[in-house]
């Protein structure tokens, strides 16, 4: 059995409880590679990431690299003696770094490669309605989510998952999966299968401004997907036109009434602290939405202090 000496590369909360579970099962982790300390809230104070902090808590190495391809950055790597690295939500890493250490480097990705490639897989797999998705594992080469798998795990899709819900059963189905792959390369029997280059496949793009505000010329369900796979992060977004005025609405949470009507899409209609959207196939109940300068809300608890006028609606 080969002794594993392992590199750990991460950032978010995803990676920690994938971190986590390889400390636990006591395979030997001997450095970790996270991003550096960002400014954040209002005061924009400096915060660790998620990764760095479970890092300290167990008296592991943290190196904090701007350029990956930096001298001083790649002498410290090597003097860490790693014979293979773990890269979980991190970013993409030049070849000098994947391909140093002796057992390789391979990536936890959450979805059912090569299905999702890209920065987002768990939300898309959502707003697409999928009703199954998944995570593996593969060597990194020189492309994005491109390597040989060595290992795969699939997981349902319930009817009203969301992003949030998804990540945290990918985040245990994933951390056990690292852990199997970890004692197939320690026992020299892992072996990796290249993708089909010729396969269609659905990708993941990163999600940006322009592709999360909602359409509100969709039909109800995929509008209420769409939602649901970017709830509760980083939120699908709307411009509410109410008393001649325009604001941008963060949306969290949904509801669907299918029945047929005449209104206007995007029409919107308050009764009984509810809030409902005229949109193609029915009604979209909104449950939770955000206001400027005020905090995300249950809709009821909005309702109390926000007045929407008859007319409004969502452009």
């Amino acid at each position: 059995m080969r002794a594993l000496r392992i590199v750990f590369m991460g950032t978010p909360h995803f990676a920690v409880g994938v971190l986590q579970t390889i400390i636990e099962n006591g395979h030997k982790v001997v450095g970790i590679i996270t991003a550096p300390d960002k400014p954040a809230g209002r005061g924009r104070k400096l915060r660790q990431s998620a990764v760095k902090e479970y890092a300290l808590s167990q008296g592991l190495p943290v190196l904090q690299p701007t350029n990956l391809k930096a001298p001083e950055f790649l002498d410290e790597l090597k003097a860490l003696e790693a014979n293979l690295q773990v890269v979980v939500a991190f970013r993409m890493l030049p070849k000098v770094v994947w391909d140093l250490p002796e057992f390789g480097t391979f990536n936890l990705h959450a979805s059912l490669l090569p299905e999702y490639r890209g920065a987002a897989p768990i939300n898309w797999a959502v707003i697409n309605a999928e009703q199954e998705t998944g995570v593996t594992t593969f060597f990194i080469d020189e492309k994005i989510d491109t390597g040989a798998i060595i290992a795969s795990e699939k997981v349902a899709i319930d009817p009203r998952e969301t992003a949030g819900s998804l990540h945290d059963k990918l985040m245990e189905t994933g951390s056990q999966l690292v852990v199997h792959t970890l004692d197939m390369i320690a026992n020299d029997k892992a072996t990796p299968q290249p993708q089909d280059k010729n396969l269609e496949f659905k990708e993941a793009p990163k999600l940006t401004s322009e592709n999360t505000q909602i359409d509100w010329s969709l039909s109800l369900e995929s509008i209420d997907a769409f939602i649901r796979g970017l709830s509760p992060y980083p939120s699908a977004w709307a411009v509410l036109i109410n008393k001649d005025k325009e604001m941008k609405v963060k949306i969290y949470g949904s509801e669907i009434e299918p029945e047929s009507h005449s209104h206007t899409l995007g029409s919107i209609f308050t009764e009984k602290r509810k809030l409902k959207v005229a949109v193609e196939g029915g009604y979209l109940h909104i449950t939770e939405m955000q206001i400027p300068g005020k905090r995300k809300m249950d809709i009821g608890d909005l309702l109390n202090g926000f007045e929407v006028e008859k007319g409004a609606y969502f452009s």
